[in-house]
């Protein structure tokens, strides 16, 4: 009786260690490996393209992602994975990564594939103006 009791409280501060946590910030996944013909890739646009790149990320990104990149769209609850968090996510990787995963969505999450909606320089206008994310 004493093992079964021992185990049910092993099991319930468990249980709560980890819900205490949910407040705290998550942790951060590392990234998936950059296909060949995407790595190295550089945005080939100055800061002024930050401008174009937020009325874009308003269009496309935000509904998922928020007004502020956080994650926190309107159609975020619904998602899952819920969507990243690009005002933290942006600082962690390079151009080449962002523009991968704006051109071609993520298996199974509910990032899309711009690819052909979106021309390579309106995604070079989108990073631009993630890197302005805080």
């Amino acid at each position: 009786m004493q093992k079964f009791l021992f185990v049910i409280l092993a099991g319930m501060v468990f249980v709560l260690t980890a819900c205490g946590e949910a407040g705290q910030s998550k942790i951060v996944e590392a990234p998936d490996a950059i296909p060949a013909e995407y790595a190295g890739k550089s945005n080939p646009l100055d800061a002024d393209s930050a401008s174009p790149g937020a009325d874009l990320f308003k269009s496309y990104c935000s509904p998922c992602h928020g007004e502020s990149g956080h994650g926190d769209g309107p159609a975020a609850a619904a998602l899952y994975p819920v969507p990243k968090n690009l005002a933290e996510f942006q600082t962690q990787v390079g151009d080449d990564y962002l523009f991968w995963r704006i051109n071609t969505g993520k298996a199974g999450a509910s990032m899309v594939a711009w690819k052909g909606t979106l021309t390579e320089e309106q995604i070079w206008q989108i990073i631009t103006f993630l890197r302005t994310l805080k």
